[in-house]
């Protein structure tokens, strides 16, 4: 018997031992209503096997990181604790079963689906690009060596203060608009699981301030013959009387892609719950010379009032010289429509144009400090007021990035041109040089501001979305106003509505740390963070500095470990206490041959996890720095999410990161300066936390 007892306690151990390892890697309108959108509760059950666990920081303990590394000594003392109980249970008799695993994810093989999806439907890639040949960092999606996510690490990933739906896949945000005293978000949305479907529908979401939302029940869905194949993305345009007219694309039976009016079935209801699809949908099919997948994403629509008619903007391509271009329509009741003669703009070699949006920015007096609503641009001759410029953005599908361009707009000759030719729409400046595509503006009259929404979608792997049971997030919504200072770019911003998450503050500001080192931030949490800094280079080391540095660009020239004599420089977010885990957000200045200095903006997502099924990149670009002004940066953190703002918003950088170690209580933020030849001060450095913004379900 007691040979048989102290069988039981060795076999005990060895599985306890064995657990331990394991744990360690680890207008005209129809009478056809929209049909009432199904409760979500009720649909049937998705394909992934998520476990939720408590948000707390207490759901750290789980963490186990990855390969060999230790575990807190605390771990190992409850592991020895638990051996001797059970050595006793095992004395006394008692039978006692095999501990179980830690929680690791069962995620699905996809190896009989398709890898891409979009592309044959008629848009733009809606994968991370994770399988392909050049996303890929070690594993084969879904194969044998892909990252074993466990539950905590899928748990912690969701957001706090950015939007997301309740679970299952997002993309493009879709006809933003102020109405009735709400804000309203649709948003592209697969009802039946984590990947995107052709059953696309619209989501939607309402919010008094922009930060705190509720979710609605779907306000469109494919119901209809033009639209069987998915309601894809469309605007909202508010008419002189208050009246509300949405349009979008419709891909019909034969993925045919067409364009379709919408409006509230009870225009009197301030959460437009419920829409009417037009009885004589669709309203346009694609025009003679453009293909049938290659008409789609309607813009919001302006008021000429030299001919008493709304225009809308529409984005295609023509394979000569691949092409992107972009094509106007006037209309007088948003169903009947007329192709003008010409193309509104054509750019070589920039291909599809998707989401193409076009508004006016203000560049002198008050127009420059506010938004400006699309009609109020053109004066009563059809002429373009003074002092304004007209942005033309575009979503490009050969490289899923969102260029735009500043421009004027001669509306009678239906005719756009660039300020400057060498940085037209495609070819030159970017909403945002990570990971944001698919962006739509509105303006925002209650604060007379112009807002910005943009999809960030994921860069893991398909195989974690499905188990995690969500993909995809929206942006911080941002303000868009002309740069007055540079006079040649936009600059964007958090609404002020963001700064009411702001919680418990800490000035760090003064800190002068040496070339080559790390200085840890000492905070309470740093996984919801709004933080701003501004840097200064000691200026007796620049100015001694005689060798030239040039060619330096972000996404080339080595990241955050490459050093130079004057950078890189900055701050270390979602980054564990032995540094294994880190994404960085800095800037690196080059002294050019001629003594000139210019400034990179970059972030790192090269070391932002220890997982192998990752895209990780480093992106940014060269930002105005004008004289007198300091290094300034603001960067939103927020779990799985790391938006940064540079020089007051002339830059930014959005990144999705998905640290294994650096999460819970084990995320960190350091400041450091890798440069070789200059000290660099953070003269001014505030680290707010930041609560959730608590999104409601519909009542």
């Amino acid at each position: 018997m007691i040979d048989q007892q102290l069988a039981t306690i060795n076999t005990i151990l060895v599985l306890l031992v064995s657990c331990v390892k394991n744990s360690s890697r680890g207008a005209e309108i129809g009478d056809e209503a929209v049909r009432p959108a199904a409760d979500s509760s009720s649909s049937s059950p998705l394909p992934y096997s998520y476990t939720p666990l408590p948000a707390a920081d207490a759901a750290s303990g789980e963490v186990s990181g990855t390969g060999g590394r230790r575990r807190p000594l605390l771990a190992a003392a409850l592991v020895l604790s638990a051996a001797l109980v059970l050595a006793v249970v095992a004395l006394a008799g008692v039978r006692v079963a095999p501990p179980r695993r830690p929680a690791v994810v069962d995620t699905p093989r996809h190896h009989d689906e398709k890898r891409s999806r979009g592309p044959e439907a008629g848009v733009s890639e809606k994968t991370s690009g994770v399988w392909s040949p050049a996303g890929m960092l070690g594993a084969e999606e879904g194969g044998d060596n892909a990252f074993p996510w466990s539950n905590a690490m899928l748990q912690w990933q969701r957001t706090g203060f950015h939007f997301q739906p309740q679970k299952n896949w997002m993309n493009d945000p879709n006809g933003p608009v102020y109405y009735k005293g709400w804000y309203h978000l649709f948003y592209q949305y697969n009802p039946d699981g984590a990947i995107w479907g052709n059953k696309i529908a619209w989501g939607h979401a309402v919010s008094r301030d922009l930060v705190h939302w509720r979710h609605l029940p779907l306000a469109m869905v494919p119901d209809q013959w033009y639209d069987t194949n998915g309601v894809w993305t469309g605007s909202a345009t508010v008419l002189p009387d208050g009246r509300l007219a949405m349009l979008y694309t419709g891909s019909t039976n034969e993925s045919v892609q067409v364009q379709c009016l919408a409006v509230p079935s009870d225009p009197s209801d301030p959460l437009l719950t419920n829409w009417t699809k037009y009885d004589n949908n669709p309203v346009l099919y694609p025009p003679p010379g453009i293909g049938p997948k290659d008409f789609r994403d309607p813009t919001t629509a302006w008021f000429d009032p030299s001919d008493r008619t709304w225009r809308i903007v529409i984005g295609s391509k023509h394979d000569t010289h691949h092409a992107g271009i972009a094509v106007v329509y006037r209309t007088k009741d948003f169903v009947h429509f007329e192709l003008l003669p010409g193309l509104l703009h054509r750019v070589e070699g920039t291909g599809m144009w998707e989401c193409i949006d076009f508004y006016p920015v203000g560049t002198k007096g008050k127009a420059a400090k506010n938004g400006i609503d699309v009609s109020d641009a053109i004066s009563e001759n059809g002429v373009v007021v003074d002092d304004v410029v007209h942005v033309m953005k575009a979503s490009m599908d050969d490289d899923r990035h969102d260029y735009y361009a500043l421009g004027r707009y001669d509306a009678a000759a239906n005719s756009w041109t660039p300020l400057d030719a060498t940085r037209d729409v495609g070819i030159g400046l970017r909403y945002d040089w990570g990971k944001f595509y698919a962006s739509k503006t509105f303006y925002d009259p209650a604060k007379r501001r112009r807002v910005l929404w943009g999809w960030v979608g994921e860069t893991d792997s398909e195989r974690a979305d499905v188990a995690k049971g969500w993909a995809s997030l929206q942006s911080i919504p941002r303000t868009v106003l002309f740069d007055t200072k540079t006079g040649a770019n936009l600059v964007q911003w958090p609404v002020e509505e963001v700064e009411a998450l702001r919680t418990n503050s800490t000035d760090l500001s003064g800190i002068t740390i040496d070339h080559g080192s790390v200085f840890p931030l000492n905070l309470h949490r740093a996984t919801q963070l709004d933080i701003v800094a501004e840097f200064e280079l000691d200026r007796h080391s620049v100015m001694a500095l005689n060798e030239a540095d040039v060619g330096y660009n972000c996404s080339t020239s080595g990241g955050s470990a490459n050093r130079g004599a004057l950078g890189p420089f900055g701050l270390l977010v979602l980054a564990d206490r032995h540094l294994h885990e880190q994404t960085a957000v800095y800037f690196y200045v080059a002294k050019g041959l001629d003594g000139s200095l210019t400034t990179h903006f970059c972030q790192d997502e090269s070391r932002s996890s220890s997982a192998n099924d990752i895209v990780k990149r480093v992106v940014g670009s060269a930002v105005p720095v004008l004289d007198g002004e300091t290094l300034a940066l603001r960067v939103l953190v927020d779990h799985s999410i790391v938006e940064s703002f540079a020089q007051g918003g002339r830059s930014t950088a959005t990144s999705r990161v998905y640290p294994t170690e650096a999460i819970y209580a084990n995320a960190g933020v350091y400041l450091f300066n890798n440069a070789t030849a200059a000290r660099v001060t953070a003269k001014k450095l505030v680290v707010h936390e930041m609560d959730s913004s608590y999104n409601q379900d519909y009542i």
